[in-house]
């Protein structure tokens, strides 16, 4: 085996580099609605319910795990209609965002989209307390963004985490405000 560090060097040169977890994430895929109220864009957000299995009473998209074999755009829409009644018909979907690990070994594909405004919701009562949106310039001012610093679980290190003031009493962190400034940026409201 002599020519063991040469056939090395050939495999790795010819991979392209990335990053590997030490867990397979579940896929999920979350919807992120734009909705244009009164002639200023904005993002439509769901508070949890406090009888949910994970994430309770959590300002978040809506969304979940993918089932087996759907792509994001479909599983996103399909969520979306069961936590909040909205008809896949009445989304215009616009792409699709990277896709982020979360701490608790989810792999999350936003979905952007916009839904026609006003819209009637029917809001899954076990899983979505309350429906509200936020002006996307509101959430583009740094003055309504802090980060703090987190242990995942308590089993540090800790990492940082961005939080949004309180919009209307609801508090938007963690991988929700990260979907968040991933899209301001990529509109431009925001360097990354």
């Amino acid at each position: 085996m002599t020519d063991l560090p040469e056939r090395l060097r050939e495999a790795l040169a010819a991979r392209v580099p990335g990053v590997a977890a030490e867990w397979t994430a579940v896929p999920a895929a979350v919807l992120v609605p734009l909705i244009r109220d009164a002639g200023e864009w904005g993002v439509l957000y769901t508070r949890r319910t406090e009888s949910v299995e994970t994430h309770r009473g959590q300002v978040s998209f809506p969304g979940g795990r993918l089932e087996s074999g759907e792509p994001p755009a479909a599983g996103a829409l399909r969520e979306a209609e069961e936590e909040l009644g909205i008809r896949p018909e009445d989304v215009t979907v616009v792409g699709q965002m990277d896709s982020l690990l979360t701490v608790t070994q989810y792999a999350v594909t936003p979905i952007v989209a916009t839904l026609p405004w006003p819209y009637t919701f029917l809001p899954h009562p076990a899983e979505v307390a309350s429906v509200f949106h936020v002006p996307l310039a509101w959430l583009a001012d740094p003055a309504h963004l802090e980060t703090r610093r987190r242990e995942p679980f308590g089993l540090g290190p800790s990492v940082p985490v961005n939080y949004f003031e309180p919009y209307l009493g609801e508090v938007i962190w963690g991988v929700t405000a990260r979907i968040t400034l991933d899209l301001l940026t990529l509109l431009g409201m925001r360097t990354a």
